[in-house]
This record gives C-alpha cells, sequence and structure tokens, in this order.
C-alpha cells in the first residue's frame, strides 16, 4: 500500500533544521577528530518526507550519510524502541535511536562513510536526494 507523498510544513522543515543544529552541537567536535572528516561539509537534514507517523530523510554529516526517521512527537504514547526495523519499497532497515538534547529523537543508520571526496554542500545534497531517490524504489526482481 502506497502512502501518500504530502509537503512538509514550515513548521516541519523548521523542525528539522533545529534537529540538526542539535546533532551538530552535540556530535560536531568528535566529528571533527575523526580521520576522513571532512571541513567542506556541515550538518544538514535533507530530503525529509512523510512515512506513516514520520519523516524520513537524510543526514548530511562531514564524515557520513545517515538514513534518519524522526517520529511524530505528538503521536507518541509511549517511550521510543531501541532500534526500529524501516521497511521501504527498496528493503528492511534496522536504525538506532538516538536522544539529543531538547527532547529531540531520532532512529539513524549510516549508509556512506566516506565524503572526502564531496567538494561542497551542493554535492552532498545532491547524493543525499540520489540515495532516498534509490531507498524509496522498489528493489529490481532479478530475471529468472
Amino acid at each position: 500500500m502506497n502512502t501518500p507523498m504530502y509537503t512538509l510544513t514550515a513548521d516541519e522543515y523548521a523542525y528539522l533544521a533545529e534537529l540538526a543544529k542539535a546533532y551538530r552541537d552535540v556530535h560536531l567536535p568528535a566529528i571533527k577528530q575523526k580521520e576522513g572528516w571532512n571541513p567542506r561539509l556541515g550538518i544538514d537534514a535533507l530530503c525529509f518526507q512523510h512515512h506513516g507517523d514520520s519523516m524520513v530523510g537524510a543526514l548530511i554529516t562531514p564524515c557520513e550519510l545517515w538514513l534518519v526517521v524522526v517520529p511524530d512527537q505528538s503521536r507518541l504514547t509511549e517511550p521510543l524502541a531501541d532500534s526500529l526495523r524501516l521497511s521501504l519499497p527498496s528493503g528492511a532497515y534496522q536504525l538506532s535511536l538516538e536522544r539529543l538534547p531538547s527532547g529531540y529523537e531520532l532512529y539513524k543508520r549510516a549508509i556512506l562513510s566516506n565524503l572526502e571526496e564531496l567538494e561542497n554542500m551542493q554535492e552532498a545534497a545532491r547524493l543525499a536526494q540520489q540515495m532516498m531517490m534509490r531507498l524509496m524504489q522498489t528493489a529490481e526482481e532479478p530475471d529468472v
């Protein structure tokens, strides 16, 4: 069953921007110490769309590209589990919960771990868009 696509609201975009900022505040000092960090890249939440009661998209950092699920906090009736199995048209993915300051909670899974070759955030945004397009497409069935 396909979920209809809805454009995110201005409030949802603002929420994702604040979430990315909270992630940056927590992780940037450690990211700068990692081998392979790319000083030309920042941290941004990109290519999000609704998927059930959550938003699914990409989180770009100077080291990694993450698949991220942001649950709708207003619909939660109990604390989030430590992991989430996300079913997308391309397959199922296991994600881990991360709690950030100010009550932000997200599930994440690293998709790419070396972004050294990217020249700027525009290239990172294109990469995130390509990743999300692939993840949201049905996996091709092999010819028999």
